[in-house]
């Protein structure tokens, strides 16, 4: 079957289909949104929120800097300082995936800062952390191509 060459008339037909399907996209895309604002880091992928919740960044492992049974790890505090510097004090955006909660009960979230930012991929991409695939995700294959270009260009714990 050939496709045919819609005439404008026709696309403008389909243009308030078009906006409501968007629009409806962009509700559902938040409908699993939450703002709040961060207290403090915890580590590189741990935020402990203004309502004392800590959250567990998802598809994101940061070498450990306060876990009871390992020392500071290689890069540990870097990466915690990173973090710290680009959310705490500040407002976020927290969304949800398919998992709700990590072993220890944390809930998991994508963390957006207000002007759009990604942290989750930001750490990743900037070599602070890694693409953690051990549960399937919605950026997974982003987090992995993300962690291969830092490996690539020497960023971060990778240098």
């Amino acid at each position: 079957m050939v496709n045919k060459i819609h005439s404008p008339k026709q696309i403008l037909k389909l243009t308030p289909f078009l906006l409501c399907l968007l629009i409806f996209n962009l509700i559902l895309s938040f409908a699993h949104a939450e703002t709040h604002r961060v207290k403090r880091v915890i580590d590189g992928d741990t935020l402990m929120l203004s309502n004392g919740q800590k959250v567990r960044l998802i598809g994101v492992d940061t070498p450990e800097t306060k876990h009871p049974k390992k020392s500071v790890q290689h890069f540990g505090k870097e990466a915690y300082l990173f973090t710290q510097k680009m959310v705490e004090g500040k407002e976020v955006r927290l969304e949800y995936d398919w998992r709700e909660k990590d072993k220890y009960g944390r809930p998991l979230a994508y963390v957006y800062l207000m002007d759009g930012t990604f942290l989750n991929a930001e750490i990743i991409k900037q070599g602070y952390g890694f693409a953690y695939t051990k549960f399937p995700f919605k950026y997974l294959e982003e987090f992995r191509r993300y962690e291969k270009e830092a490996r690539e260009n020497g960023k971060g714990l990778w240098k």
